[in-house]
């Protein structure tokens, strides 16, 4: 049966990990995600999981990393600064196919900025932040039920891409205490299995090697430097360079569509809101308000990689507005699908957009 609890954010987040079977985080205290570390510290043993307080957040990412190639759901949690220590181990990640989550609760930046206050200022350095091109996938929740559901999802996503996966949060919902609905289970995606007898880096057609587990019998070399699809390091080969990072990429790109988490209220409005996380609730709130069907919203759960294909449903609109508590990160994504104006709503300092706010940029035409 399913129960009813009332989380905060933070709590909902740590356990939506354990019930999609995260057994190790590794992580050190930053607000304002501390929440998730001191609940994971909690329960995990509990799980026979184990948490384990590293001295800093490169250790953090470094831990979740080794975790994961033993086959386990691991996961990090931090912010701003934290983030940015971690950058070169997600591009090791990113670069070895492996499967993790990191939640980022964001908060004003740069710098150590605004510890306990909301942002969203952290969405290109998720996508772009480590150096070379490659691709991931980052989520976005809006409420403390998402907080749940989308770490679940975020698991899921992580081992079927063999991807490190982002949850983007922000202090707003980290924070905010809401009515849950706690489901009995939540959807489990294993990890394909690497075939005995394959290379370890060799892909499928769905452009994903199998992951072979260590302590499993499999002798596989993992490592950061461009290499062949035995694992052995061949980094100045440019054409099995390009190969490789082509890969990296497509494997997320091509699978865009089945990634896309979304959704379009009123398709055939002429003024259309653009949202994720924490302004998500602003827009429902005016969009309540107002009850105007020529109002359109397209709100938006996975932003990377980002849904432009959803863009196309508002045929008919003259303009978006996008509300984000940064400088228009995602709305100058947005400009560059659309031929209409795109108007960036931003707002820095921690408070979050009001409907009275949003409904004035909606009537200065």
């Amino acid at each position: 049966m399913t129960r009813i609890e009332f989380w905060q954010g933070n709590t909902a987040c740590a356990e939506g990990a354990l019930a999609a079977g995260c057994r190790f985080f590794g992580g050190y205290p930053i607000t304002p995600s501390t929440e998730v570390a001191e609940h994971m510290a909690v329960k995990l043993p509990k799980k026979n999981g184990i948490f384990i307080q590293m001295e800093d957040e490169i250790a953090s990412i470094a831990s979740v990393i080794g975790a994961s190639w033993t086959g386990a759901r691991a996961m990090t949690a931090t912010s701003g600064p934290g983030f940015s220590l971690m950058m070169e181990n997600i591009g090791f990640a990113a670069m070895t196919e492996t499967p993790c989550v990191i939640v980022n609760v964001q908060r004003g930046g740069p710098s150590t900025g605004q510890p306990t206050m909301g942002a969203q200022g952290d969405m290109m350095q998720c996508r772009f932040g480590s150096h070379g091109d490659y691709s991931i996938i980052a989520l976005c929740p809006a409420s403390v039920q998402e907080m749940y559901e989308l770490t679940a999802k975020a698991f899921n996503l992580a081992d079927e891409y063999r991807v490190p996966v982002f949850l983007m949060a922000d202090e707003v919902v980290g924070h905010m205490r809401e009515k849950i609905v706690i489901p009995d289970s939540v959807p489990y995606v294993s990890r394909k299995a690497l075939v005995k007898g394959t290379l370890p880096f060799k892909a499928d057609s769905d452009l994903i090697p199998g992951f072979p587990q260590f302590g499993k019998g499999y002798g596989v070399h993992v490592t950061g430097l461009t290499h062949d699809e035995r694992g052995y390091p061949c980094a100045t080969n440019p054409k099995l360079h390009e190969a490789l990072v082509m890969r990296l990429v497509d494997k997320i790109e091509s699978a865009r569509h089945k990634i896309a988490d979304y959704e379009i209220l009123n398709p055939d409005a002429e003024e259309v809101f653009i949202a994720y996380g924490a302004p998500v609730r602003t827009v429902q709130q005016l969009m309540h308000d107002q009850q105007d069907k020529t109002l359109g919203f397209l709100r938006i759960r996975t932003v990377w990689p980002f849904p432009e294909f959803a863009l196309k449903e508002f045929k008919n609109a003259r303009r978006f507005l996008v509300p984000e508590m940064n400088l228009g990160q995602i709305a100058r994504e947005i400009e560059r699908h659309v031929q209409v104006p795109v108007v960036s709503l931003p707002k820095l300092g921690g408070d979050l957009h009001t409907p009275a706010e949003l409904l004035t940029a909606l009537e200065a035409r």
